[in-house]
């Protein structure tokens, strides 16, 4: 039976309508449009042509979190049983719902991804999904064992890596080698290079909830010997390679890139990163204080860009 529609203009958290998950992919914000109204036909089409594995991974997790997502894959799939596009989509509907609630989805959820990963052998994504899952409700361990499934099958997975740094930045410093290996063994032109300084960054965070830093992050997180040379080549890597980066994520490096420039107090450079990254702010790093993100980021960013 076909599930009902969701209501023409839905509700959304403050937050959510702050900070678009979706960043700037507009094919993927019209596919989301359509999907929330029951045309899951786009979003087959979208993943369909879809064979970057970064771009196809950031699709998915936005397309799960569709408040209706859950319904309308499963008429997809019922529909279309033989479509691994279906199956996985529905699998990481299921994740993002387990994250959100815990209890008994959690099984539910992991054998579906295992299922989808059958299906898909080559394809991260599915093991992304059950790297988030656990993000939620597992160990630095276990998100170890996904991760690695994860960047077998692709090296430089963007966001498995985050996952990964912010995962391990709670166990305590080691996490600073991991980033600086992952940096090292990957592609001179692999945003990669800017891990070390979301490591410091994720340290920050898990100092400040530990009440073992300020929650101001310009008294002083941002200006030791370590930090300033972690974000001067990140700081450099951009101006290398990062201006025509097409990568999917690439706002969430520009926004963790600005966040440490502003706080280290270097204002100029923090201004030309704002002035990329638009309207298009992260939660992550500005949540990191504790505070509203979004009144944190337009602070930050009217500073910067009132200084030049």
């Amino acid at each position: 039976m076909t599930p009902p529609p969701p209501p023409l203009i839905p509700r959304k958290p403050r937050d959510a309508r702050r900070f678009e998950p979706a960043l700037d992919d507009s094919a993927l914000v019209d596919a989301r449009a359509a999907f929330a109204q029951g045309r899951w036909t786009d979003v087959r089409a979208l993943l369909r042509t879809d064979d970057d594995h970064d771009s196809r991974g950031h699709r998915l997790t936005v397309l799960a979190g569709v408040p209706s997502s859950e319904a309308w894959s499963r008429e997809w799939l019922t529909t279309e049983p033989d479509s691994d596009d279906a199956a996985l989509l529905h699998a990481c509907t299921l994740a993002h719902r387990a994250a959100e609630r815990g209890g008994g989805l959690y099984v539910q959820a992991r054998e579906a991804l295992e299922a989808a990963a059958r299906r898909h052998p080559a394809d991260p994504s599915p093991w992304l999904a059950l790297l988030l899952l656990l993000r939620a409700v597992g160990t630095p361990e276990e998100c170890r064992e996904v991760f690695d499934e994860a960047v077998a099958r692709h090296p430089e997975h963007h966001h498995a890596h985050h996952l990964m740094v912010a995962a391990l930045a709670e166990k305590g410093p080691a996490v600073h080698e991991f980033a600086s290996q992952a940096a090292e063994r990957a592609p001179a032109d692999s945003s990669l290079a800017l891990l070390p300084l979301v490591a410091h960054a994720e340290r920050y965070r898990v100092a400040v909830a530990q009440g073992q830093a300020d929650v101001d992050p310009s008294a002083g997180f941002w200006h030791g010997r370590q930090a300033k040379r972690i974000t001067e080549r990140a700081f450099g890597w951009w101006l290398e390679w990062g201006g025509e980066s097409t990568h999917p994520r690439r706002l969430v490096d520009l926004n963790f890139l600005a966040y440490a420039k502003y706080h280290e107090g270097r204002t100029a450079e923090a201004a030309a990163l704002f002035q990329r990254i638009g309207r298009t702010a992260t939660r992550e790093p500005w949540s990191y204080s504790g505070g509203d993100p979004h009144r944190a980021f337009r602070a930050a960013q009217r500073a910067a860009l009132g200084s030049v």
